[in-house]
């Protein structure tokens, strides 16, 4: 087995801090997530995860006019240039200081930066290579507290900083003659955004306590006036109070025109320099103080003017009339964030309090993309047996279903009012099984989406192990505090057998893959064997050296593996009770040292195992995770490590470092120690329990790195990890290798190609196999006729066989062409079916991913021809319904003419018999 996994998605979180952006096309949204980067494709609806990752949590991301560029920034001023279309970082820098916004200029050449009270303005990085991506073109100073946000004009003449000092700053990106700087106030709160009105110079600014002020500009764009150089002042003396700025910015080794701004009318010139007047003054509607304005987005070519608010609120408003267009509460949470596409239809929102990411169509007044992660820590994680989903359970008690091809949840179950312990699906892949610390445990269906049994026990436990056996129909749970194990059935829900005997806390539970035999691990040192078609007795009880933690059963049954509070994992034979090796893994762990520890890293460690353990698909090797950032992987046979994955290097969670940061240490120990409330710092907000808003005992705490479950994929081709960062995906699928099998001088890309004009389809695919490209094998397999498929796949030798199925299992996935493939599939499994089933143990990841993609194209198939079919039927209904509404018209308009008829008869009949009653 190759160990190649690489870093493919993160899933369970879709927001946590910093401001979004979308696309150019307008179709996407870029949203920061820890210190990584996802990318939201709405209109395919797929999710991806940059392969890229800062230091500490991001704080803000700018996107390029032509969406090719992004630059990232974490929380200690650490900036990556990235490009978004090879997913590599190009550039690294760092601005020594948070900063609070970044934004680049429409025409793509420059772009700025806020932070503390500067802007600075850098050249963007161009298209030929440079040795400096970022040279810094300007500093300007003008605030006396933080700036806030920043905004272009449309010819990036002039960009305007809003600031704390509650003032706002348009600058001009050149030397102009009548426009420097040029400050304006008339707010009483924070800026939070400021906007240029569309090819104007016109400005909108919004502050905190919800006031617009609408600031007119009596020079247009056009009447800017460039400075001669000769007429260049010179710079004004630097204030006292900023020497220590100026030093900090001279330290990043770069030179720059600095620009200085005094809040006072500028002097009388020759040229006549901008003005500005206030044009109108206008509140949002206040609630309170807890209904501060947080987040602003202007969209120019509509004039729409989007506001969120601290309550959830948001508004939409129509510029510069400030006409309410719509208002809508779409969270009890702080609106972090807001974004508008480029056409302005899509709203995007970000509720960093409960990781929201919303984007709203205002038009149609509904939603084009609502996720949200887990609000705490994920505790669990089960694949399907297909591989296609994965279920997650978290400590706030939801349990949600991930499709592991968008990368997207498609159902919360919030049933549970208390932390998810552990979730497993049953063989059928339909019904997934969750255990909970509120006594329950829960079957939910994936059909209906509904919780249609509930299973609790005699005496409230706390439930935090969970198996289910291979039928589907019996139910074990462990119990925290009783020692005893709880077995239900799944048809009636009745409680059928409590199982007594471990003198500690259940920690774990697997039931044999073939066997109706459930393994229990416990505290008390020991792993019991429980025989269910044997009146539910210890077959085997297997001593071990230390308590146990985990256990898991090999996908064939026939070997054990069990992790201990040792830092040991031990291998057993189930079927004869003997222990057959066991790996010492407690310094492969390599646990870090937190902020508030009195003893070092490598004390620590003594206390510390792997908590989480997961047999591979074939079997040959076994996962292991614990309180660590690292998994290890273990060869089972040579019982060695093969590999260890860091799972994240983001320093903004606890325990990351061995050793403690040195300037963090005072003669009073550390500075960790030191209690200083809540305030603005940094880490996850924790409040009391029902207390929703105005909590004052709310205070922070620093996430520790840890690992709490490992399951691989039943298709081998991936792995994932719930760790305190999110649902971690590692995958084969995802890495670009030139991995080439048996190649040869010959084995060429022109000697394929010329197999293929000789049309000899055997010796191109065998060749394009030796070389392993995916991208010449697609194109060997298009070129071959729809015809020739039998005859090929007869001819082709054995161990090439094996590698063309997986191959077809993972093009089916994603490709349009699904008879051809198909027909491939079903022509190697036709004319290989006998040797293929002998070899069925080592093939069946590639069986479970072909069936995978054949059950992924059935569903969206089935639904499609199910929608179609219920239009025919309304159609014809419709139809025929005309049809007996024209036949009825037809019969009453025949009536009337008969009517009419017989009315003129007897008029004629009467005149007839009046004239003979005259003569």
């Amino acid at each position: 087995m190759k160990f190649a996994y690489r870093f493919s998605n993160l899933l369970g979180a879709v927001y946590r801090q910093g401001n979004l952006n979308f696309s150019k096309d307008g179709n996407a949204v870029i949203s920061p997530v820890g210190n990584r980067v996802s990318v939201f494709d709405m209109k395919n609806n797929t999710s991806e995860t940059l392969p890229v990752s800062t230091t500490k949590n991001i704080t803000c991301v700018g996107l390029s006019p032509d969406g090719n560029l992004a630059i990232v920034v974490d929380e200690d001023g650490a900036a990556l240039l990235v490009s978004l279309i090879t997913r590599a970082i190009l550039h690294h820098f760092h601005f020594h200081k948070p900063v609070n916004s970044i934004r680049f200029s429409p025409d793509g050449r420059k772009f700025v930066v806020t932070k503390e009270n500067v802007a600075l303005m850098y050249h963007a990085p161009g298209k030929q290579r440079e040795f400096n991506a970022f040279v810094l073109d300007k500093s300007y100073y003008g605030p006396y507290d933080e700036t806030t946000c920043i905004d272009w004009t449309d010819d990036s003449k002039c960009f305007v900083v809003g600031s704390k000092d509650m003032s706002t700053w348009v600058f001009g990106a050149e030397r102009w003659a009548n426009l420097i700087y040029y400050s304006l106030g008339g707010h009483k709160d924070v800026i939070v955004g400021c906007f240029f009105e569309k090819d104007s110079l016109d400005l909108y600014t919004v502050s905190q306590d919800g006031t617009l002020c609408v600031w007119e500009s009596d020079t247009e764009l056009d009447g800017l006036v460039l400075k001669k150089s000769r007429d260049k002042p010179k710079l004004p003396r630097q204030r006292e109070e900023e020497d220590e700025d100026e030093e900090e910015d001279r330290l990043e080794g770069e030179e720059g025109e600095v620009i200085r701004g005094k809040a006072e009318a500028p002097k009388e010139k020759t040229t006549k320099n901008v003005r500005y007047k206030q044009r109108s003054k206008h509140f949002f509607n206040k609630e309170g103080d807890f209904n501060n304005l947080t987040a602003a987005a202007y969209h120019k070519p509509t004039h729409i003017l989007v506001t969120g608010f601290a309550s959830g609120i948001f508004h939409l408003h129509e510029l510069p009339e400030f006409n309410l267009i719509h208002s809508l509460s779409i969270s009890d949470q702080r609106i972090a964030s807001v974004a508008m596409n480029s056409s302005g239809d899509w709203i995007g929102f970000g509720c960093s309090g409960m990781g929201q990411l919303l984007v709203w169509e205002w038009q149609s007044e509904s939603y084009v993309f609502k996720q949200q992660g887990h609000f705490n820590n994920m505790a669990s994680l089960a694949y399907s047996p297909d591989g296609q989903y994965i279920a997650t359970g978290g400590d706030d008690g939801k349990v949600k279903v991930w499709n592991t091809n968008s990368g997207l949840c498609f159902v919360t179950f919030t049933e549970h009012t208390s932390s998810v312990t552990n979730v497993t699906f049953t063989s059928s892949g339909f019904v997934i099984v969750s255990a909970s610390l509120d006594g329950t445990v829960r079957a939910f269906d994936l059909h209906r989406y509904r919780n249609f049994r509930t299973f609790t026990s005699p005496r409230p436990a706390q439930f935090s192990s969970l198996a289910v056996d291979h039928s589907g129909e019996l139910v074990s749970a462990g119990a925290q505090d009783s020692f005893e194990i709880f077995l239900w059935s799944m048809q009636t829900g009745r409680l059928l057998e409590v199982l007594g005997g471990h003198e500690g806390p259940v920690s774990c539970l697997c039931f044999s893959p073939v066997q109706s035999i459930l393994a229990s691990a416990s505290w008390d040192r020991t792993v019991r064997l429980w025989d269910m078609l044997d009146s539910w007795q210890v077959k085997e009880t297997l001593p071990l050296t230390s308590d146990g933690l985990s256990v898991t059963y090999r996908p064939d049954g026939q070997e054990l593996a069990v992790a201990t509070l040792n830092g040991e994992i031990s291998f057993w034979n189930p079927n004869t009770a003997t222990q057959t090796g066991s790996v010492a893994g407690r310094h492969d762990l390599e646990v870090g040292r937190k902020e508030t520890d009195k003893v070092t890293a490598k004390q620590t460690a003594k206390g510390k195992s792997f908590t989480c353990l997961c047999y591979s698909a074939d079997g040959e090797s076994v996962l292991a995770g614990g309180q660590s950032k690292f998994v290890c992987i273990y060869n089972v046979k040579e019982q060695m490590l093969m590999k260890k994955f860091e799972i994240s290097c983001n320093l903004s969670f606890d325990a990351m470092e061995e050793f403690l940061d040195r300037r963090k240490m005072t003669e009073f120990g550390s500075l960790a120690l030191v209690d200083e409330g809540a305030g603005d710092g940094d880490g996850v907000n924790i409040s009391l329990p029902g207390v929703r808003r105005g909590d004052m005992s709310s205070r922070h705490f620093k996430p520790e790195i840890r690992v709490s479950s490992l399951r691989f994929s039943p298709t081998g081709r991936s792995w994932a990890a719930t760790t305190t960062e999110g649902l971690l995906v590692y995958s084969l699928d995802g890495s670009m290798v030139f991995d080439p099998y048996d190649l040869d001088l010959d084995v060429t890309p022109a000697s394929i190609r010329k197999q293929l004009r000789l049309q000899e389809w055997a010796s191109a695919i065998v060749l394009a196999f030796r070389l392993n490209e995916k991208a010449l094998k697609q194109e060997v397999l298009e070129t071959v006729p729809h015809e020739q498929i039998p005859v090929v796949c007869g001819s082709l030798p054995d161990i090439y066989v094996e590698k063309l199925l997986g191959f077809v299992a993972s093009c089916l996935e994603k490709s349009g062409h699904l008879q051809f493939y198909m027909s491939w599939a079903q022509s190697l499994l036709m004319l290989h079916g006998q040797k293929l089933k002998n070899r069925s143990g080592a093939i069946l990841p590639t069986l479970q991913a072909l069936q995978k993609s054949i059950q992924r194209h059935f569903d969206n198939l089935s639904k499609l021809c199910d929608f179609n079919m219920y239009n025919i039927r309304y159609a014809e209904a419709l139809s025929k319904q005309r049809g007996v509404k024209r036949t009825a018209e037809e019969d009453q308009e025949e009536e009337e003419e008969e009517d009419e008829g017989l009315s003129e008869g007897m008029s004629e009949a009467s005149a007839e018999d009046a004239a003979e009653m005259i003569l």
